[in-house]
This record gives structure tokens, C-alpha cells and sequence, in this order.
């Protein structure tokens, strides 16, 4: 089989890579399973890890499942619900990854590459970068599991939208969907996406481990429970919160430990 996910770590920002480039980095079954293990990896990775980038290799951030293997491994209902099974997991490993993760897209980013995308808590991309879900065209769905993040991003309308016509949209029309953060020129991408892992990883990391809980949490429909509102002060027993206020009041840029 073609194509790996892989990893690698600079300091506190790690990079996880989707490589198939012959095929656009289309994902196999494999890499599913890769992407799932990769996340879940750092996500229990407390101590060095403080942001993630995700990036496709080459001239493309991932053009969605290999639809060369449907014929041995999604040919019918039951290959299709084992193959979920393989999906799902990694979506759901990238949502529920506690660091920040930012989406680093160029070229193509359709069909699952942009369920992939759409797991990321921020989405930057380069002018020249692609978007869409032509599943129309080969007579599929998007699962529920696979659709719910593409939803809360740009709501029901535009989200049919896309599935309805399996439109192809360019970035410009990506933001104005908001389905993308910020769009910068292409020779830039990557000097804006490592700048702003920068960024955030010099932030207290635990006190951005809790701003995604809320937020996520938030979107839930379900009233919050008084422990939860209770929560929203532990920050204020962590070290980090004494070296913050202290390297400010001493205007010195504070080194956050994440305790």
C-alpha cells in the first residue's frame, strides 16, 4: 500500500504529515489508522507538546479517501460500516486532541481530506488551496460521524450546499463560507502557519487545553452543571498562572510549564 502519516517534533510544535503525493495524499485504509495513532500519541504527550500542525505532503493537503481500494475494501454495506470504523476513530482523534491543532492547507482539500481539515481548531490556508465534497458524483454520503464538524462550522445551508452540488470553491470562497480562518498568498502558508503554532505555544498550554474543553463544550445543547461552571477558576491555582501575572507585572515574557 502507498502512502504514510507521519510525524515529527520541533521543540513544542509537532508536525503530523499526510503523504501520498502520487495520489494527491488520498488516504488508504492504513493511514486511517496512522492518522488515528498519531494523534492519540500526542495527544498523550503533556509535557513536550504544546501545538499541532497538520499538513498534507507535496502540492496538496488531501484529497479524501482512496477511492482505488473501494473495490477490495468499501464495496458494499458491510465493507463500507467496517471501513467507517477506521474513519471515524481518526476524526474523532483530532477532535478530541486537548492541544491546539491548525490545519495547514494547500491545493486540493476535498471529500474526507476536508473532514480531516474540519477536526482542526484553526484552518489556514493558501490562495491557491481547493475545497469541496463531490460525493454526489459517486453516488456516496457523508456519514453523520464524518459530517457533524463540516456542520458546525459553516451551518446547514452552506453545508448542503456543498453536498448538493459538489461544487469545487477556491479559498477566497472558502472564507467566505468560513470554512477557513485566514487565507494568506502561497509562498507565505508556511511561514504564517508556524508563526502562529509559535504563538500559541508560547501560551500557557493547560489554559489552552481548557478554552477548547469550553468551547466544544459550549456547542453542546445541554445546560451546564455547577461543577462545570466551578471549573472555569482552577486556572487560577496553576503555576502557570503565578508565573503569567508575576512576568507581567515584572514585563518579562513569561515560560509557561504547564502545571
Amino acid at each position: 500500500m502507498s502512502g504514510s502519516v507521519t510525524q515529527t517534533t520541533d521543540g513544542s510544535v509537532a508536525t503530523v504529515v499526510i503523504e501520498n503525493e502520487g495520489r494527491l495524499n488520498a488516504l488508504s485504509l492504513p493511514m486511517w489508522r496512522q492518522l488515528r495513532q498519531a494523534f492519540e500519541g500526542l495527544s498523550h504527550d503533556r509535557d513536550t507538546v504544546r501545538c499541532i500542525v497538520l499538513r498534507g505532503a507535496g502540492e496538496a493537503f488531501a484529497s479524501g479517501a482512496d477511492i482505488a481500494e473501494f473495490e477490495r475494501e468499501r464495496y458494499d454495506i458491510e465493507s463500507a460500516r467496517a471501513y467507517g470504523k477506521a474513519i471515524h476513530p481518526a476524526l474523532v482523534a483530532i477532535s478530541n486532541c486537548p492541544h491546539p491543532v491548525i490545519a495547514m492547507i494547500h491545493g486540493p482539500c476535498v471529500g474526507g481530506g476536508l473532514e480531516i481539515a474540519s477536526r482542526a481548531d484553526i484552518r489556514i490556508a493558501g490562495e491557491g488551496a481547493r475545497f469541496g465534497v463531490p460525493v454526489n458524483r459517486l453516488g456516496l454520503v457523508v456519514a453523520y460521524a464524518e459530517l457533524k464538524a463540516l456542520l458546525d462550522i459553516v451551518g446547514p445551508s452552506v453545508a448542503l450546499e456543498m453536498l448538493l452540488e459538489g461544487k469545487i470553491v477556491g479559498a477566497k470562497d472558502a472564507a467566505s463560507m468560513r470554512l477557513v480562518n485566514r487565507v494568506v498568498p502561497d509562498a507565505k502558508l508556511e511561514n504564517e502557519v508556524y508563526e502562529t503554532a509559535k504563538r500559541i505555544s508560547e501560551g500557557a498550554p493547560l489554559a489552552a487545553r481548557w478554552h477548547k474543553k469550553f468551547v466544544r463544550r459550549l456547542l453542546e445543547p445541554k445546560p451546564l452543571r455547577e461543577d462545570e461552571l466551578d471549573e472555569s477558576f482552577d486556572c487560577f491555582g496553576t503555576e502557570d498562572f503565578k508565573i503569567g501575572y508575576r512576568a507581567f507585572l515584572e514585563k518579562k515574557k513569561p515560560q509557561f510549564k504547564g502545571r
